[in-house]
C-alpha cells in the first residue's frame, strides 16, 4: 500500500456478506450511498459491526480493489430476485486477497460509521478510527490539539437531537451526553459549539474548555 493510495472503510455488519468477500472476493457498493468519488478507490477496509463479536468496533481485513462493474442487486444475487432492493444499482468491487490488519485499527467507543476515506499512510499507521480522518484540516488541527492536551474528542461523530441526525466534526464526552463541534457551514445540532472555518485554534480551545468546565 502507497501513502497516497484512496482506501474505503465500509461497515461489515452480516456474516452472509462477509462469506461473499471470503469465499468470491467481491463487495456491492450501493450507488445511492456510496461517498463521492466512488468506485475509484484502491483499497476496501471493513469494520466490523456487533455481529461479529469479539471482532466487533473494529477494522481487522482490508484487500486491494482490482476492478468494478455497475450492476443491479438482482444481478449481485440472483437467489433473491423479489427483494425490495433487486432493481437497486451497486458498484461490484472487485477484490485480491485478503490481508489482515495487524494490529486491528479499533473504535475507542461504539460508533456509528457509513463509510470512511482515507489514505494510504494513515491506514497503516492508525491505531484508532479517529486516526483515519485527515488533520490538516482546522477541524484536524484542533483535534490533535485536543488530544495532545489529553482531552478526550472524537471526529466525524453522529448525534442526534429532536428527531434530527447530524455528524459533526468533533465531539466531546459530557457527563450526560455530548458537546458537539462544529467548523465553517456544516450543520450541527443548536446546543453544540460553532466556529467559523478558519478561527483561531486558541480561541476555539478556550471557548470548548469554559463550556467544559460549565456544570
Amino acid at each position: 500500500m502507497y501513502p497516497d493510495d484512496r482506501v474505503l472503510v465500509a461497515v461489515m455488519n452480516n456474516r452472509r456478506d462477509w462469506a461473499l468477500v471470503q469465499n468470491e472476493g467481491w463487495y456491492r457498493l450501493p450507488t445511492k450511498h456510496a461517498p463521492p468519488d466512488a468506485p475509484n478507490f484502491d483499497w476496501l477496509a471493513f469494520y466490523f459491526t456487533k455481529t461479529f463479536k469479539d471482532n466487533r468496533w473494529a477494522i481487522h481485513y482490508y484487500a486491494a480493489i482490482e476492478g468494478h462493474e455497475l450492476t443491479t442487486r438482482r444481478e449481485l444475487i440472483p437467489s433473491e430476485p423479489d427483494h425490495p432492493r433487486a432493481g437497486g444499482w451497486y458498484y461490484k468491487l472487485q477484490l485480491g486477497p485478503l490481508q489482515h490488519k495487524i494490529p486491528p485499527i479499533v473504535s475507542v467507543r461504539w460508533r456509528r460509521i457509513t463509510f470512511i476515506v482515507t489514505t494510504g499512510d494513515r491506514f497503516m499507521q492508525a491505531a484508532e478510527i479517529n486516526d483515519l480522518f485527515e488533520r490538516e484540516s482546522p477541524a484536524g488541527r484542533l483535534y490533535v490539539t485536543l488530544r495532545e492536551m489529553g482531552v478526550p474528542v472524537e471526529r466525524e461523530w453522529l448525534i442526534r437531537e429532536e428527531g434530527v441526525e447530524y455528524v459533526v466534526d468533533l465531539a466531546l464526552p459530557l457527563e450526560d451526553g455530548w458537546l458537539p463541534v462544529t467548523l465553517g457551514d456544516r450543520p450541527g445540532p443548536a446546543g453544540g459549539l460553532r466556529f467559523a472555518a478558519e478561527a483561531e485554534p486558541d480561541a476555539c480551545l478556550r471557548e470548548i474548555q469554559a463550556r467544559l468546565r460549565t456544570p
